[in-house]
C-alpha cells in the first residue's frame, strides 16, 4: 500500500508551494489514476513518490516502508517509466535492456530470463536485434515500458506512456497495463487522456493547484457531477447569423457544441433550430456525464502552460 500523508512541497524559488498538504492511499494491486492539468503538482508528486525529491513535509510510506528512511530499499520495489524516452538510441533493444538490468544489479542467468519475461509482455521479440533509433513511436513507448519491468516492480509508476503513437501501438499498451497489473503489480497512471484512464483504472484523483480535488472510482466521481449537460456534433458548419444560446461553447471548427446545463425543451427548440437552417447532427449526447466533463468542471477551462 502505497499511503501519503499531509505532503506538501514548495521549490526554493517558487512563492506559493507545489503540493499543499496532500492525502491520498493506493492500495495494494490497484491501478490507481492521477490527472490535472499543467502545472497542476503532477510531476512533483511523481519525483516525491519515486524518490527523486527528497519529502519536505508529511509523509509518504509505500509498502510500509517510510520514504525518508528507506528510499534505497524502496526503490529496489519500484519503477518509474517517464514520458521521455529512456533508452540509447544507437543501441539495439537486446543491448538496452541488457545494459540496464546490469545497472539494475541483475546478474547471470536472471539476466535473460527477465528480458524474456519483459519484451513478451510487451511484444518487442521481433524487433530485439535492431536498433532503437529505428523503432516507430509506438515500439519506442514499449522499450520504454520493458526496461521498466526488468526489475519485477511491485509497484509501477507510468508518465504518460501512450503519447503520440498510432491508435494500434496505443490499445496495445493499454492491454499490456491491464496485463501487468493482473500480475500482481501497482500502477499509478498518468494520462492527459481521459479515456484511457476511464478504461484503465480502479480508482482515480483529480489535483490541481497542489491539491487533491476528488478521489474515488469513476462512479463514484461520476456521480459528483451535474445533470442536464448536452454535447452535440455537427456534420456542416452553421449557417453565417446563426444564433445560439449564451450557455453554449463552440469547438472542433464549429463543429462540436457544447452546454454545460440545459432543459429538454430548450434542447428540443435548438434541435428544431439546427433542423430548420438545414444543419445536420451526427451525435447527440445528453444527461451523460463523463470523466472529461467532470475534470473541465473541477479545474476549469482556461488554458494551462
Amino acid at each position: 500500500m502505497i499511503a501519503i500523508e499531509g505532503l506538501t512541497y514548495q521549490y526554493a524559488s517558487a512563492s506559493e508551494p507545489a503540493l499543499v498538504a496532500i492525502d491520498l492511499n493506493v492500495g495494494d494491486g490497484e491501478l490507481f489514476g492521477l490527472l490535472g492539468p499543467n502545472g497542476a503538482g503532477k510531476t512533483t508528486l511523481m519525483s516525491l513518490l519515486t524518490g527523486l525529491r527528497k519529502v519536505q513535509n508529511g509523509r509518504i510510506t509505500i509498502g510500509g516502508m517510510d520514504l525518508s528512511h528507506e528510499r534505497g530499499q524502496v526503490q529496489k520495489a519500484i519503477a518509474w517509466i517517464p514520458q521521455e524516452y529512456a533508452f540509447y538510441p544507437s543501441l539495439t533493444a537486446t543491448e538496452n535492456l541488457n545494459f540496464f538490468a546490469g545497472v539494475q544489479g541483475i546478474r547471470g542467468e536472471t539476466v535473460q530470463q527477465r528480458i524474456n519475461e519483459a519484451t513478451e509482455i510487451t511484444g518487442l521479440k521481433h524487433v530485439l536485434s535492431k536498433r532503437a533509433a529505428l523503432f516507430s513511436g509506438g515500439l519506442k513507448r514499449r522499450l520504454n515500458i520493458a526496461i521498466g519491468l526488468l526489475n519485477q516492480p511491485q509497484w509501477l509508476f507510468l508518465d504518460e506512456p501512450t503519447v503520440g503513437i498510432d491508435p494500434q501501438s496505443r490499445q496495445f499498451i493499454l492491454q499490456a497495463i491491464r496485463d501487468i497489473n493482473a500480475r500482481g503489480t501497482t500502477v499509478i497512471y498518468t494520462s492527459h487522456y481521459m479515456d484511457e484512464v476511464e478504461f484503465l483504472c480502479d480508482r482515480i484523483a483529480i489535483i490541481d493547484h497542489g491539491r487533491v480535488l476528488v478521489c474515488g472510482s469513476l462512479l463514484e466521481l461520476l456521480a459528483q457531477g451535474k445533470t442536464g449537460a448536452a454535447s452535440i456534433s455537427l456534420q456542416q458548419q452553421l449557417p453565417q447569423g446563426f444564433v445560439l444560446p449564451e450557455s453554449v461553447e463552440i469547438s472542433a471548427g464549429g463543429l462540436q457544441l457544447r452546454i454545460e446545463s440545459i432543459t429538454e425543451l430548450d434542447l428540443g427548440k435548438l434541435l428544431q433550430s439546427l433542423a430548420n437552417d438545414g444543419v445536420n447532427i451526427a451525435r447527440l449526447n445528453y444527461g451523460t456525464y463523463n470523466l472529461q466533463d467532470l475534470f473541465l468542471q473541477l479545474t476549469h477551462r482556461s488554458l494551462r502552460d
